[in-house]
């Protein structure tokens, strides 16, 4: 009776495809139709032929620009900084125990990985902390992946004060390589651009802290504690206000890929400590061809994420059903909190329904906020 187990079980895995001996010119087809570029990573995964015949996805390269780091008192040029392009997504693993919550998701940088020697090398993975654990180093092949874009960070200068850095390529003929970088500091915005190298103060903005500094379709946009908003022209560093002015102290923008660029005004109760599922939120798309905040009350199928790692957006359609977060939502990741929704009703009369607040459902508890955010969604 073994010995027949055992030749069942042999027959069995002899079935199995060998994909490494797949004819060359088949995968040469197969190279050539696969888009995702996740997929694209498994696939070199398989073996070396595989990895030699599928190109490393570009947009999960990490291109890096060296510019001048300047002193904060005289503002002169000085040593070489590095400023390095990282792609962001938002993607869900296998917890290291049975006992975790299925529903764990990571939201962070990948970088590629070609110095682990094994097998099957792991192409892209990630530096996973996990309270009560040890580190462990994550291997991305089996996750589910979303790209939520990139952003760019500074290597080797970390100025005081510092709030987050912006970069344009011109893309015009005859400027093609050049490109403008916007320096989030202190109470000003900083320009360099690399036809000058040279930081210089953005003009016609105000002295205010910057809250938000993000790019969409090719154009600059910051807005302002002192509740203004404005546009900037990478080309010409011209400066629009854009109308009307946000109403609340506490505003952030979201870019949703190149489709929609949104602003989420907060408004804080007055309470000792801050509690972010008190918050309440008006919500803003712009009108690119108006120069205009036009007021939303619905985001389709998008699930914004404001706080760490900047303001990103995905939709929810690609995540599994019953994973505990759905479209039209709003999810602060500063602290544990419940998505927003609009026109939540709490059940006292006084509270305004035409407004975005917490719906008490679902809780998402911050597990870890470095190398990656880990989120946890309570069900």
């Amino acid at each position: 009776m073994a010995t027949r187990k055992k030749t069942l079980s042999s027959s069995s895995s002899s079935k199995l495809p060998e994909w490494s001996l797949l004819p060359e010119e088949l995968l040469q087809i197969v190279s050539k139709n696969v888009e995702n570029c996740f997929d694209v990573v498994h696939a070199r995964s398989v073996c070396n032929s595989w990895r030699s015949l599928f190109p490393f996805p570009s947009c999960l390269l990490r291109p890096s620009y060296s510019i001048p780091a300047f002193d904060e008192f005289t503002l002169e040029s000085k040593d070489l900084c590095t400023l390095e392009k990282v792609p962001l997504f938002v993607f869900r693993v296998k917890t290291p125990t049975a006992s975790a919550s299925p529903f764990e998701y990571f939201l962070g940088g990948i970088g590629r990985d070609d110095h682990m020697d094994l097998p099957s090398p792991f192409q892209c993975s990630v530096k996973v902390e996990i309270p009560g654990y040890d580190s462990i180093l994550m291997n991305m092949l089996d996750c589910q992946i979303l790209s939520l874009g990139h952003q760019y960070r500074l290597i080797g200068w970390e100025p005081k004060d510092y709030r987050g850095v912006a970069f344009l390529p011109l893309n015009k003929e005859g400027r093609e390589e050049e490109f403008v970088v916007i320096l989030n500091y202190t109470n000003v915005l900083m320009v360099l651009t690399s036809a000058e190298m040279k930081w210089k103060r953005l003009e016609n903005v105000p002295y205010a802290i910057c809250s938000d500094l993000v790019t969409f379709r090719g154009r600059f946009y910051a807005s302002f504690l002192s509740r203004n908003t404005f546009v900037i022209d990478p080309y010409s560093l011209e400066v629009t206000l854009l109308m009307p002015s946000p109403q609340k102290q506490l505003n952030y923008l979201v870019a949703s890929g190149n489709d929609e660029l949104f602003l989420v005004e907060v408004t804080i109760p007055n309470f000792d400590v801050i509690d972010f599922s008190r918050f309440t939120c008006i919500v803003s798309r712009l009108d690119e061809e108006g120069g205009k905040w036009v007021e939303v009350t619905d985001l389709g199928e998008r699930v914004l994420f404001i706080g760490h790692f900047g303001n990103v957006s995905c939709s929810a359609k690609e995540l599994p059903d019953g994973c505990g977060l759905r479209g039209n939502t709003i999810l602060f990741t500063n602290e544990p909190t419940f998505a927003y929704k609009y026109g939540v009703d709490t059940g006292s009369a006084g509270d305004d329904l035409n407004c975005w607040r917490s719906t008490r459902e679902n809780r998402v508890s911050i597990l870890n906020t470095s190398p990656v955010l880990a989120l946890q969604v309570e069900r």
